[in-house]
C-alpha cells in the first residue's frame, strides 16, 4: 500500500506538468480554434531560460523566475504577432502548417543557442524527503502538485474575477459576437498566447530539475499532454486537469506493473479508445448543427 501511494503521488506531480501544457493547447484552442504544435517547444523553452537565468548567470530564485516568466511572455506575444497574426484569415489548416513551423524553428534555434548536450537544473527546493505514516515521499513532487493548484486557482481568479479575464471568455465563447460587443479581440487573442506561452513555460521550469534539459523535451511532453486533452475533452479546461492527472498516473502505474516499455503505448491505446467511444472526452460538451 505505502508503494502504491507513492506511485500516486508520483503520477500526479507527472499529470500537472501534462495538465498544465493541457491548458496552453485548450486556451488558444478555445480563443482560435488552433491547434498550437509548438506548445511542446514553450515547455523546452521555459525550460532552457531556466537553467540560462537560474544555473549559467547565477541569478537569486524570485528575480530569476520573474526573468523567465517576462522572457515567456514575449515569446508568446512574438508567436502572435509574427505567426499567428498575419495569417489569422486563412484557411485553418495554413495556421495549422504555421504552428509545426514555428515549432521547428524554435528547436532549430535552442540548438543554435544552447547546443546539442543536454543541460540540468538543480531543484529549487531543498532534496528532502517526506515520511508521513511510513510513505516515503519526495518533497519536489508535493511542491509541484501544490504549485499546480495555487496555478489553477490563479487561473480560477483572473478569469472570473477580472475584466480582462471576462473579455478572454467572452471572445473564446463566440468570436465575432465579441468583436460586435467593441471587445478588442485582437489584442485579447494576443493575451491568450502569452498565457499559453506563459503555462508552457511554467510546466518546463517545473519538469527541468527531473529530467534533462534537451531540445527534444518537449515534444513527448506535448503528445502526452494532447492525450490528456483528448481523454479530459478538448475545449473543456477542468477537462485538460483531469485529463493530465490521468494520463500521469496511467503513465506511472503501467511502467511499474506492466514494463516501462509499453507506458507509452498503454496511455495512447487509452487515448484511442476514447477518441472511439467517447470522443466527446470526460468532460466534452456535446455539439450539434441544425440541417
Amino acid at each position: 500500500m505505502n508503494e502504491l501511494v507513492q506511485l500516486l503521488v508520483n503520477g500526479v506531480s507527472m499529470g500537472c506538468i501534462y495538465g498544465l501544457v493541457a491548458l496552453g493547447f485548450i486556451l488558444i484552442f478555445n480563443a482560435t480554434g488552433v491547434i498550437n504544435f509548438a506548445q511542446g517547444e514553450f515547455v523546452m523553452l521555459g525550460a532552457f531560460l531556466a537553467v540560462t537565468t537560474l544555473m549559467q548567470w547565477g541569478i537569486p530564485t524570485l528575480p530569476g523566475l520573474l526573468l523567465v516568466a517576462a522572457g515567456m511572455g514575449l515569446a508568446g506575444w512574438l508567436f502572435q504577432r509574427l505567426a499567428y497574426q498575419p495569417i489569422r484569415d486563412k484557411p485553418l489548416l495554413a495556421i495549422i502548417i504555421c504552428t509545426a513551423m514555428v515549432s521547428a524553428f524554435l528547436k532549430s534555434t535552442a540548438l543554435l543557442v544552447w547546443g546539442p548536450y543536454p543541460m540540468s537544473l538543480s531543484s529549487l527546493l531543498p532534496d528532502s524527503l517526506i515520511v508521513v505514516r511510513g510513505v516515503v515521499l519526495p518533497l519536489q513532487n508535493l511542491a509541484i502538485i501544490v504549485l499546480t493548484g495555487v496555478l489553477l486557482l490563479a487561473l480560477y481568479l483572473f478569469f472570473f474575477k477580472t475584466q480582462r479575464g471576462l473579455l478572454m471568455r467572452a471572445t473564446a465563447q463566440d468570436f465575432d459576437t465579441a468583436r460586435l460587443m467593441g471587445i478588442r479581440v485582437g489584442r485579447t487573442v494576443g493575451a491568450t498566447w502569452v498565457l499559453g506561452a506563459l503555462l508552457g513555460g511554467a510546466a518546463g521550469l517545473l519538469l527541468a530539475p527531473m529530467w534533462n534539459v534537451s531540445i527534444d523535451m518537449g515534444g513527448s511532453v506535448a503528445l502526452k499532454a494532447f492525450a490528456a486533452c483528448i481523454i479530459g475533452g478538448f475545449g473543456s479546461v477542468p477537462g485538460a486537469v483531469v485529463g493530465g492527472v490521468s494520463v500521469g498516473l496511467i503513465e506511472i502505474l503501467a511502467a511499474s506493473y506492466l514494463s516501462s516499455a509499453y507506458k507509452d503505448a498503454v496511455t495512447f491505446l487509452i487515448m484511442i479508445g476514447f477518441l472511439i467511444f467517447v470522443p466527446r472526452g470526460l468532460f466534452g460538451e456535446r455539439v450539434s448543427e441544425k440541417a
